[in-house]
């Protein structure tokens, strides 16, 4: 349609009829989807994978991480900042963190002169998890049966803090990109007297979700996408892993239970094994994508207080809860963030929570290969979310990578040589 002489109006009817005239394709036009989850949306233009990278590229990874090192203050043996000395442990290790950034007898900050100038007292306990004796092992390096113990200490210490907070928020930050300081296999729990921004939107959401439609949100949801299974990535007997519909970060993913379960400490014996097998086969395909230690934030949430929240934020090399991996150089960083959210707890354990689903999220902002990441700036700063890669895509992708982890791989092949 020729739209020369045309006043503005009437461009913007003639561009409007040819954009009707031409059939829609998720991978090559532009849309927004709504999150229901967080009652956001996000904007995705996957044509933009097309565009040749001039923006950062990130440094190469560490060479080695030794296995154990006397000056590391989270190795069995060593001595923290606070002259503490760590039993030797050779499982899982829980402890007070010694530089918490909530403690539980910090006075009130008082009554508010203006309602623009709102403070409210904020006390807690936060406490570090360290997975595995090793540091230069990662949770998809690690057994079933390990991976099942950590599953347990989240369960144990969601339980015992709930008691008292209302929400339990278990997280990781891995590598030094992500503020990360140190790279042995851990994370941290932070139990809060207050329901953080993201767990109220998402309590709203389910709350609001179930009253209307008399089911829960992810209950409905996961059965949905088992139909579609356009976006499924693996399904167990008691899990599925799946590429929201509205994913923000180019390969994040979603894990569901398949019963309605509120909290982490509901899960039975068989649906703890299961959670640590798709774990571990959700966190190798992360892995294998681009052959580093992919690092991702995720989330089991359940009610709030009495919810777990596991939250490994931004991270961007392959690896889980801020495990290392190593690749063809050595031990690489991983980059990511994982959530375990579960309903909340505490004052709140006694109230109806039956419209919140325990879920987890990874968030691995990896983007085109292992060195380049998806940016949060700009556009993502100040209006709202995009992605670069359709949500189908990325599911694709992670659907055809193997289950065995590329450094076992390279391993087996390097053995058979020397035979």
């Amino acid at each position: 349609m020729s739209c020369s002489g045309a006043s503005p109006e009437q461009r913007q009817q003639a561009s409007e009829a040819d954009a009707t005239a031409t059939t829609f394709l998720a991978s090559e036009h532009q849309h927004i989807r709504y999150n229901p989850l967080q009652d956001e949306w996000v904007l995705v233009s996957a044509h933009r994978m097309k565009r040749p990278w001039q923006g950062q590229v990130e440094p190469s990874p560490l060479k080695t991480v030794p296995r154990h090192d006397p000056h590391n203050p989270l190795c069995p043996g060593a001595t923290r900042a606070n002259g503490e000395v760590n039993p030797h442990y050779d499982g899982t290790f829980l402890f007070d963190n010694d530089f918490p950034a909530l403690q539980p007898d910090a006075p009130n900050p008082g009554p508010s002169d203006h309602p623009l100038f709102q403070a409210e007292a904020a006390r807690g306990v936060c406490k570090v998890i360290c997975f595995h004796p090793w540091s230069d092992v990662t949770l998809p390096l690690m057994s079933v049966p390990e991976i099942r113990a950590v599953v347990d200490v989240w369960a144990s210490v969601t339980e015992e803090l709930g008691a008292q907070y209302p929400w339990v928020q278990i997280f990781e930050n891995k590598g030094a990109m992500m503020g990360c300081s140190n790279p042995h296999p851990h994370c941290q729990v932070w139990a809060s007297s207050f329901l953080p921004d993201i767990a109220q939107r998402e309590e709203r959401s389910q709350r609001a979700y179930q009253s209307q439609h008399r089911e829960p949100l992810l209950m409905e949801y996961g059965r949905q996408e088992l139909i579609r299974k356009e976006r499924l990535v693996l399904t167990s007997e008691h899990w599925l892993v799946l590429v929201p519909f509205w994913a923000v970060w180019p390969f994040q993913t979603l894990l569901l239970p398949r019963r309605h379960v509120r909290r982490l400490p509901e899960l039975t014996p068989a649906e703890r094994d299961d959670l640590a097998s798709i774990m571990k086969k959700l966190l190798t395909k992360y892995d294998n994508l681009f052959e580093t230690s992919l690092l991702w934030p995720s989330s089991v949430d359940g009610k709030p207080q009495q919810a777990l929240k596991l939250m490994l934020r931004e991270v961007s090399r392959a690896g889980l809860l801020g495990l290392g991996c190593r690749t063809k150089e050595g031990l690489s960083p991983a980059i990511s963030a994982f959530f375990l959210s579960g309903a909340p707890t505490g004052s709140e354990a006694g109230a109806n929570w039956d419209h919140w689903q325990l879920h987890a999220h990874y968030y691995p902002p990896l983007l085109r290969s292992a060195t380049v990441r998806k940016f949060m700036v700009g556009y993502e700063m100040l209006a709202q979310a995009q992605r670069d890669l359709t949500p189908e895509q990325a599911a694709e992708k992670l659907r055809a990578l193997p289950e065995v982890h590329y450094y076992l791989r390279q391993k087996d092949r390097e053995t058979a040589a020397i035979a």
